[in-house]
């Protein structure tokens, strides 16, 4: 299980350090997140993608749980009042039109979800358009006290941020 811990860096050669001492502490770039402006330089930073900048996670949950709902629903009236065989109900194509409408709100919700910026980073939006750079690091929750002490004492000019003790499984 891991943790996510948001530092506040001021600008690019901070983040670099930053990065530089993490990998020596082990901890691989792919556990490392960085974001800033859009029109900001983020070369040899490993830059947040999609996962992790925008709400497609949450949204999909949703559409998934929403969908999977109303297929349902529209299955048990499918199934009762428009059996395909016979009179009796069909209850199979409730189950087919649940898993249909399942995927098709988890898919469409996703869709609208990348384009929503994530409710997570919402709290850093005005230090990233000032130019500062945001660090997001998932370290195994052995571990974060030794990270957050290790930044503090290499890194006086980054500002820690917190600890999220929920961090999405595969992101």
């Amino acid at each position: 299980m891991r943790r996510r811990i948001y530092w506040m860096l001021p600008d690019l050669a901070s983040a670099k350090r930053t990065m530089d001492d993490l990998l020596l502490a082990r901890i691989s770039e792919q556990h490392m997140h960085f974001v800033a402006r859009e029109d900001a330089d983020m070369t040899g930073l490993h830059e947040a993608n999609v996962l992790q900048t925008s709400d497609v996670i949450r949204a999909a949950q949703v559409g998934l749980v929403v969908g999977g709902a109303v297929g349902a629903l529209l299955g048990i009236v499918a199934a009762i009042f428009f059996p395909i065989v016979g009179d009796k109900p069909q209850w199979g194509i409730a189950a087919v039109l649940a898993m249909l409408g399942a995927a098709f709100g988890a898919w469409s919700s996703s869709m609208i979800g990348a384009s929503t910026p994530s409710h997570r980073l919402k709290r850093f939006e005005s230090a990233i358009e000032q130019g500062q750079i945001l660090l997001m690091v998932d370290v195994p929750r052995s571990r974060v006290d030794e990270i957050e002490g290790r930044l503090q004492a290499l890194h006086p000019e980054a500002r820690h941020e917190g600890v999220e003790p929920n961090i999405p499984a595969f992101p």
